[in-house]
């Protein structure tokens, strides 16, 4: 039987369908509408018209997606606890200046620790680089060496972490430290260390050997522990006693990340560790200290920072301390803090910015922030893998090329089969900011990051150095070659771009 035309508007069209369909299609508009002001609130334009593109092209399913991942919001404790964590910190060190006292800044750089620590609560302190680490298995010797001098605590939270033959140094150090009685704490992100071989047996001969241990951000829907699914702590950091800390890039797992064709093809990660010691030690403790206590309840002291060199007796080793600033994200942090930061370091630069990072996907803010440079004269330098070790994610990078090359960035391809995993940028010679953190859109917005912003000094010439090792290795890419691309791959890059944008 027909459903009766109730509504007048719908005229023959409903005198061919049952009152079911006529249903279902008055929900998909009524939903269609509702999205039109629910979805853009608080949302970047390029996000917001992205789900809603789903939205109005895949009926139900589209609006089952964005209730599913369309929210990078955490749950209410997350936020209490990072909130409660910050005034913490503030009040710890609301007596001390933004930088130490004696510390000749520019005004630039200045002004980039004032925005730090309105976003983050964390003052900028000194810090001494003992070495950077861009060699994969000389820095988990290196972490093993200080695992294995530690006498109170060892701290570890790796974003990915299984156990295999290069990594199984790394965990019979922590096993030798639990049985000396040391303190040893490990966190690992739940869904992105999962399916890798050693990890699902982890936690279990982690505790054989005496070592606490917590997956982050768990997802167990069946435990009503549910949160968006792509959620990510993304961290990397090992601290030992206090008066040690590695922070960058490297997760815990053999360079080529035990996949055969890897291993086949000799792919490899490329990576970089800062290793360091000084009162910023104290202030990377920190950030552990709270998603600790967030995944575990348990409490642990956070040492205010400006005090920390009396307190860990470390002056000895920093006769060489830079100027060091921590500046963690996430979802925890509404304001976006590394994606301000990269930002405000582009258009503070005067005559040189080099960027590395494996994931080039920038926001609107980013993008113009980074092009504007080039048309004021400054040298730009971007590089990224000649293949990116995820087809989609190189898709959405790739559509962004064409636009940056034109701007004048010159662009270095580092070569297959290697994945250049590194994460920095350089500004001048006179800033750097290095760590967890890709310059995409899912690192600014999704996940959990820790970046390390440093001033002149021995880490930031470090870091330059690195990134000649690079150039020599990569390859220019220009304008030229780049306008050759088949139409096909622009085609999937343009999709994949539009994908991206769903935050």
């Amino acid at each position: 039987m027909p459903f009766p035309d109730l509504f007048g508007i719908f005229g023959e069209f409903t005198d061919d369908l049952q009152w079911w369909q006529v249903t279902l299609v008055v929900l998909d508009y009524t939903l269609k509408v509702f999205a039109l002001g629910w979805v853009p609130k608080e949302r970047r334009p390029t996000s917001a018209m992205a789900w809603l593109l789903a939205i109005f092209l895949i009926p139900f399913l589209g609006i089952f997606l964005f209730l599913l991942m369309g929210s990078p919001a955490i749950n209410r404790r997350r936020h209490r606890i990072q909130n409660q964590a910050n005034e913490l910190i503030r009040t710890m060190s609301s007596d001390e200046p933004d930088v130490p006292e004696g510390s000749e800044l520019s005004d630039e750089l200045r002004s980039l620790v004032r925005l730090n620590r309105e976003l983050t609560a964390l003052p900028a302190v000194d810090g001494t680089m003992q070495a950077l680490h861009s060699d994969y298995e000389e820095s988990i010797a290196a972490m093993c060496r200080a695992i294995d001098s530690a006498k109170d605590y060892v701290n570890v939270e790796i974003y990915i972490m299984a156990w295999d033959d290069t990594t199984e140094p790394f965990f019979e150090a922590l096993g030798r430290a639990a049985q000396r009685g040391v303190t040893v704490r490990v966190l690992w992100d739940h869904i992105g260390a999962h399916k890798y071989k050693g990890n699902k047996k982890l936690g279990k001969r982690l505790k054989a050997m005496g070592v606490d241990w917590q997956v982050m951000l768990p997802l167990q829907p069946f435990k009503w522990r549910f949160r968006r699914p792509d959620l990510r702590n993304h961290r990397k950091l090992v601290v030992v006693d206090g008066r040690v800390a590695f922070i960058g890039s490297q997760n815990m797992i053999e360079a080529p990340y035990q996949k055969p064709k890897n291993h086949k093809i000799g792919r490899e990660w490329v990576d970089v560790m800062a290793e360091l010691t000084g009162p910023i030690v104290s202030t990377i403790n920190s950030v552990f200290a709270v998603d600790w206590y967030t995944e575990t309840n348990e409490e642990l002291d956070l040492i205010n920072p400006t005090d920390a060199k009396e307190w860990l007796h470390t002056h000895d080793q920093d006769t060489g301390a830079d100027i060091m600033q921590i500046v963690p994200s996430g979802p925890g942090f509404t304001t976006e803090p590394n994606l301000r930061l990269f930002t405000s370091i582009a258009h503070h630069a005067k005559h040189t910015l080099k960027l590395i990072s494996p994931y080039f996907i920038p926001d609107e803010s980013l993008m113009e922030a980074v092009t504007t440079a080039c048309y004021r004269g400054v040298r730009v330098e971007l590089y990224v893998s000649e293949k990116s070790d995820q087809p989609m994610v190189g898709h959405a990078q790739a559509s962004y090329y064409s636009e940056l090359l034109k701007a004048g960035v010159h662009m270095y391809l580092y070569p297959y089969p290697k994945v250049l995993h590194s994460k920095f940028a350089i500004a001048d010679g006179e800033v750097a900011v290095m760590g967890s953190s890709n310059m995409d859109m899912r690192s600014f917005g999704l996940n959990y990051e820790i970046s390390l912003m440093v001033g002149k000094g021995e880490l930031l010439n470090a870091l330059r150095a690195l990134t000649d090792d690079y150039k020599e290795r990569s390859a220019l890419l220009t304008e030229e070659q780049w306008s050759t691309r088949p139409l096909y791959k622009q085609y999937v890059d343009n999709v994949a771009r539009l994908t991206s944008a769903l935050q």
